[in-house]
């Protein structure tokens, strides 16, 4: 399957520190230039973090911020206005800064699952309890998700677009690890056939290569994410396990891509070979040919960056190009 991005791209996982989106997108494009993405600026209050940023997505499902967090709501209000305008301020910036770009550009919105862990009914339990709301969440987020990257398609004609869906939540969702709203119980588990339906179907409106879900939570159920039909899987290294090799051995054997996240996020980057450990470690322990690295890898920051200082987010992001240099020698 042919990939929008190039052997050798390196990428961001989605937020920066900062308010600024055109200063954001600016050092996006400068620094990820063969892979940017569409940056995510939470330090702007509700509405730019991740789940609000995703309700600004749906369609025909308004939300609204209550004390405990953003609830489904009868009708539209200020509070989604707010988000919308907030995404809308981000897509003005990146068309600006895409002038006349051409290549692999990434979107991220969190998953149907970590939306459906995060927003409440509006009982108050979380959305994730009734499989008839699921359901609306998930056609919701898969049309709002076409509209929106015909709407980057049309702003950056030479874009190869790519969707990474954010799914921190998802192995408390299996797990039935969900809090209830008195913080006493947990939710039931979800079934795994149904969480694995719902990813397939929000991933389908994405171009086909250009598939992905990233999950920087210990516990990542990396069959079920190659099962959904995602192209890539984006980890927090420092989070895998012995055990999770054969499945990421049996997803790259298929032709999906790994993103590994090797740069820290809550400390400065260390050197190359701090960074380049993790890959040469997995790729010797997989016993795939290292001709084959720098088409199979693809290095990111474990996390996203909104906690992380100017500096060391410029930092990080040099260590990331040093990274993709390095597999496109061979790992040598």
């Amino acid at each position: 399957m042919s990939r929008p991005w190039p052997p050798g791209a390196v990428t961001g996982i989605g937020s920066l520190p900062g308010t600024d989106p055109v200063e954001a997108a600016a050092l996006v494009f400068g620094e990820l230039p063969d892979f940017p993405h569409l940056p995510e600026l939470p330090a702007r209050g509700p509405g730019a973090e991740m789940i609000g940023r995703a309700a600004a997505l749906l369609v025909d499902l308004p939300v609204e911020i209550v004390p405990s967090g953003w609830r489904i709501a009868a009708h539209s209000g200020r509070d989604l206005r707010q988000a919308r305008d907030l995404l809308s301020r981000d897509l003005d910036a990146l068309e600006q800064q895409a002038a006349g770009y051409s290549g692999a550009l990434k979107l991220q919105a969190a998953g149907p699952w970590t939306l459906a862990a995060g927003l409440e009914l509006p009982s108050g339990h979380k959305l994730v309890t009734d499989h008839g709301a699921v359901r609306d969440l998930v056609a919701s987020l898969a049309e709002g998700l076409r509209l929106h990257l015909a709407d980057v398609a049309s702003r950056v004609p030479g874009a190869r677009l790519v969707l990474q869906l954010d799914e921190p939540s998802l192995p408390t969702v299996l797990g039935g690890r969900v809090p209830t709203p008195s913080g006493y119980g947990t939710v039931r588990s979800v079934d795994a056939a149904a969480v694995e339906q719902a990813l397939g179907d929000v991933l389908a409106v994405a171009p086909e290569g250009g598939r992905a879900i990233h999950c920087c939570a210990d516990d990542v159920p990396i069959p079920l994410l190659r099962s959904a039909g995602a192209d890539a899987i984006s980890v927090d290294a420092a989070r895998l396990h012995r055990s999770d090799y054969d499945a990421l051995g049996e997803a790259v054997e298929a032709g999906v891509s790994l993103w590994l996240g090797v740069v820290p996020t809550t400390a400065t980057p260390g050197p190359l070979d701090a960074l380049t450990q993790p890959i040469r470690t997995l790729w010797s322990e997989l016993g795939f040919p290292t001709e084959q690295l720098a088409s199979a890898i693809v290095p990111t920051p474990g996390c996203g960056f909104a906690g992380a200082s100017p500096a060391d987010v410029r930092r990080g992001l040099s260590r990331l190009r040093d990274c993709g240099r390095w597999l496109l020698d061979g790992g040598e």
